[in-house]
């Protein structure tokens, strides 16, 4: 990847970003300890504020559920911009932790997760963008969003 800020990846990708989500209880949405960002779970925000819901397997499938990860990604995104000023203050994408809401039958997890992760890595490139990361099964998730991910960066 050229060497063009995360800023100007976005604009090249043509992404849109939803609003930031409000703190629906006791947390914050992001906490700064030193020069790490923590981001809370986050869910699928569109740009109607409304949520993706669903469960794999039932309601929505792999592919959606894989979209419904990207979208997570993009409302993190937008916690970023939104609290932080820009995407250029992230160095790196150090942890990311993906929720998946799905029928007990279901396997792929990763799968879905990598909606988030790809997104990330076109976003600050394969070396920055991808961090470690884990993908799991849960039987349910808050209002029956698909994906629920939360995510660890280094601040430059």
């Amino acid at each position: 990847m050229e060497n063009i800020s995360a800023t100007e990846q976005i604009s090249r990708l043509g992404l849109s970003l939803p609003p930031a989500p409000s703190p629906v209880g006791v947390y914050k949405p992001y906490l700064i300890e030193g020069k790490t960002l923590y981001l809370s779970g986050h869910g699928p925000v569109q740009d109607d504020q409304s949520l993706i819901i669903g469960r794999i397997g039932r309601e929505l499938d792999m592919e959606a559920g894989k979209l419904a990860a990207r979208q997570v990604g993009l409302t993190m995104l937008s916690t970023i911009v939104t609290h932080l000023g820009g995407l250029d203050k992230i160095k790196r994408v150090l942890k990311v932790f993906g929720m998946v809401n799905c029928i007990p039958e279901f396997e792929r997890h990763p799968y879905v997760v990598n909606g988030c992760s790809e997104l990330f890595a076109s976003v600050w490139g394969t070396d920055n963008g991808v961090g470690v990361r884990s993908a799991v099964g849960f039987g349910s998730l808050p209002d029956n969003i698909p994906v629920e991910i939360e995510a660890v960066f280094l601040l430059h």
